[in-house]
């Protein structure tokens, strides 16, 4: 087990430079510089070349490549010539309020979509059934700034019973929260329910069965297991899509966390903010693959993790 665990630590660590020099070409060859931010339209051409040295931007590419990577491997990214402190720190700051937000979607979504998926699942062709496929297929259609402004309309402005920006109470995390695990909600159901319906047809549930167990004794105590496994990839692979997420449901919400402080970077061409978050980033998701494969092991010991 050791020996899996950090061969995919190792592949993981060359995903994050894989990572780290993309976003590192993207920012630099994207429009726009914070020279020309920082300076306006009618700066000289002095104040532009003593800045661009000062910001060490005057240096060839590669050369700011091969200081970039021996800092990132310190996790120094530089200071943000925005906010004026090291932008790890920035990162940092923000990343709480970001976890928080991805863990709190990620229960609801989880458990709102196994119980929704068990009982569709559980009864194929019937109304329920019905019910939950089309409302998950509606879920998925819908846009994820959408929900969020609908909920905002509704609870916070028509109901005034949630506060519809900001942070600090358990009222402010309810609707950002929905918002980005709504769409998740679907796809865990519509997972769940093939699953539970394919496992249902196995011959040793027919045994389970004839040996007089209920069909809520045999749903819960032998098709859901089975019916995990999936669920547990998809969550370990959405976790990715959960962070791309969080830029747009933060910035709807006001919410304080890194989506919202990566876009305020990238229209402000704060290259080191950018960089470390994208790093971050991908620590995260690689932390979640792993552990999704550390998961799907314990839920089915046949499952050999050096498999490919």
């Amino acid at each position: 087990m050791i020996r899996v665990v950090v061969k995919r630590l190792l592949i993981g660590v060359l995903v994050m430079w894989g990572a780290a020099s993309l976003i590192f070409l993207i920012v630099r060859v994207a429009p726009g510089d914070p020279v020309s931010i920082l300076l306006g339209p009618d700066a000289t051409q002095d104040q532009i070349t003593e800045l661009s040295a000062s910001l060490g931007l005057h240096r060839p590419l590669a050369v700011q490549y091969v200081d970039y990577l021996g800092h990132a491997v310190r996790l120094d990214f530089g200071d943000s010539y925005r906010l004026g402190h090291p932008a790890m720190s920035e990162v940092l700051e923000r990343l709480p309020a970001t976890a928080e937000l991805m863990l709190a979607s990620t229960l609801i979504a989880v458990v709102l979509g196994l119980t929704l998926g068990l009982l569709a699942g559980g009864r194929p062709g019937s109304v329920v059934d019905r019910v939950v496929s089309a409302a998950a297929i509606a879920l998925q259609s819908f846009p994820t700034f959408w929900i969020g402004i609908m909920l905002i309309l509704v609870f916070a402005l028509a109901l005034r019973l949630l506060p519809s920006s900001g942070s600090g109470t358990p009222q402010h995390l309810i609707l950002p929260a929905i918002t980005m695990a709504l769409p998740f909600t679907a796809i865990v159901a519509r997972l769940t329910r093939t699953s539970v319906a394919e496992t249902l047809r196995e011959p040793y549930i027919q045994t389970a069965k004839s040996k007089g167990l209920t069909d809520r004794q045999v749903l819960l105590g032998h098709a859901l297991r089975n019916s995990l496994l999936p669920v547990v990839t998809i969550v370990g692979l959405h976790m990715g899509g959960l962070m791309g997420g969080a830029v747009i449901v933060e910035n709807v919400f006001s919410w304080p966390g890194l989506g919202s402080l990566v876009v305020d970077s990238v229209t402000n061409r704060d290259y080191e903010v950018v960089q470390a978050a994208t790093f971050v980033i991908a620590g995260i998701v690689m932390l979640f693959n792993l552990a999704a494969d550390l998961v799907y092991s314990q839920l089915d010991p046949r499952i050999r993790l050096e498999g490919s």
